[in-house]
């Protein structure tokens, strides 16, 4: 079995991409998409549709980081029949460290991955999709529109990890695969895992429910110390330390705004019964991380948001060491308010009306335990919704603090802004160490 990279031409398009890619994978699309037909049967269905008609799960992990490995650690504790086949990454390190973290972990007898199913490469995504029934995403964001794409036409259920796009193109393409799963009842779960937390559901509840009465401010902070950077080595080109050092550029990260501090303006959605923004406002800049190891993003930004009722969202965040780290939220309503991580309520005179006793169970493995039964009782998950309309939130914040400007969501939604390089410098990637059956790097 052979790995050969295909490498796209300097102006092809993430779209095209998409467009090549569904060509490919039409037949098994069209399989796919009558088997999960959502009929009385498809339940009973569930459990010979996997691995040759036995009750196996075949699951590929697309990003092998600490995210991706812990999603897939995560996803195989969900099901005991579940297997993890296949795993792709763009560098042979990154993987090779990852299935031996995941060989040491308690799940270790479902990683039955073998060297032909190990692929390396930017179009290893594709290789994982074509022989597994489950495809966690776990690479930058950049890659999420078109992996997400080629998965659902595929037929595949898909764990997505946030954000799910770094611009408006890349959100209005999810959002149009979103609806494609639907029609085909395949499950999109999204990695906003706050949604999958017992105490953030029961206080939205009480939120949703009038606790607080009438929504007046949110305030979401998520000013946090720097992240890990790797120093750029001699040999690597442009298209390997950035994508070595995703976080630092953009056009991979969608800048720290919407790459983590997503999390927080996902709770100000949710908040607002995901009602979309009419306007927002903010800074941002870059203080402290100025070295061009460093890539172009901000270290900080404030952004504000308007709805249509008045309700104004008070956002920042910072990644910045030697500051005070403060991640927290805040609701504020006409007979009280909610400090949101510690899952209170309070009166307008201080004293505490509510608050969430129970112990929560880890929020990671309840996205998986919820994914993977929607998969077995043929009831699909489908968090499109949430997960578009949060992150171009993020991306919305990200274009006011770039431009100065106040951005309304119609221009933010509607944007043609497409952060895809003009020209991809398709560098030499690594040769693996070592000979595997299977596995070609870039030339």
């Amino acid at each position: 079995m052979t790995n050969k990279q295909s490498e796209p031409s300097s102006s092809t398009t993430r779209r095209e991409f998409i467009k090549t890619g569904s060509a490919a994978v039409a037949a098994a699309s069209t399989l796919s998409s009558a088997v999960f037909a959502g009929t009385p049967q498809t339940a009973a269905l569930q459990s010979s549709l996997f691995a040759g008609g036995t009750d196996v799960i075949r699951v590929g992990l697309v990003g092998c980081g600490g995210r991706g490995t812990g999603a897939a650690a995560q996803a195989l504790a969900a099901d005991p029949n579940a297997k993890l086949v296949a795993m792709g990454d763009t560098f042979y390190d990154h993987l090779d460290s990852s299935f031996k973290n995941l060989k040491k972990n308690p799940v270790a007898e479902q990683v039955q991955v073998d060297a032909d199913h190990k692929f390396i490469g930017f179009d290893a995504y594709q290789k994982v999709i074509d022989c597994v029934d489950v495809v966690l995403l776990t690479t930058p964001p950049h890659f999420r529109p078109m992996q997400l794409r080629a998965a659902i036409e595929a037929g595949k259920h898909v764990f997505a990890e946030k954000p799910v796009a770094v611009d408006a193109p890349g959100v209005r393409s999810v959002m149009e695969t979103c609806k494609l799963a639907k029609e085909k009842n395949l499950s999109i779960v999204s990695g906003l895992c706050w949604r999958y937390h017992q105490g953030m559901r029961e206080t939205f509840k009480q939120i949703h429910e009038g606790a607080v009465g009438d929504v007046m401010a949110i305030q979401c902070s998520y000013n946090t110390r720097g992240l890990w950077m790797f120093k750029r080595e001699p040999e690597w080109s442009d298209m390997e330390w950035q994508m070595r050092n995703w976080l630092y550029f953009t056009w991979l990260s969608g800048d720290f705004n919407t790459e983590q501090h997503v999390h927080s303006l996902d709770k100000m959605a949710w908040t607002m019964n995901d009602e979309t923004p009419i306007s927002c406002s903010g800074t941002g800049g870059r203080q402290t991380r100025t070295g061009k190891e460093y890539g172009h993003i901000f270290d900080h930004f404030a952004i504000v948001y308007e709805y249509p009722n008045g309700v104004k969202g008070f956002s920042r965040c910072r990644q910045q060491d030697g500051c005070a780290v403060d991640v927290s939220d805040h609701v504020f309503g006409t007979k009280g308010r909610v400090d949101v991580f510690k899952h209170r309520i309070y009166d307008p005179k201080g004293e505490k009306t509510w608050q969430f006793r129970d112990k929560s169970k880890n929020m990671y493995q309840v996205e998986h335990d919820e994914f993977f039964n929607s998969i077995r009782s043929g009831n699909p998950l489908n968090n499109g919704d949430y997960m578009t309309k949060s992150t171009m939130l993020a991306i919305m914040g990200r274009m006011a603090a770039y431009t100065g400007k106040s951005i309304t969501w119609d221009e933010a939604i509607n944007s043609k802004e497409d952060l895809t390089p003009a020209s991809y410098e398709w560098g030499p990637l690594p040769v693996p160490p070592v000979a595997m059956p299977g596995v070609t790097a870039f030339k």
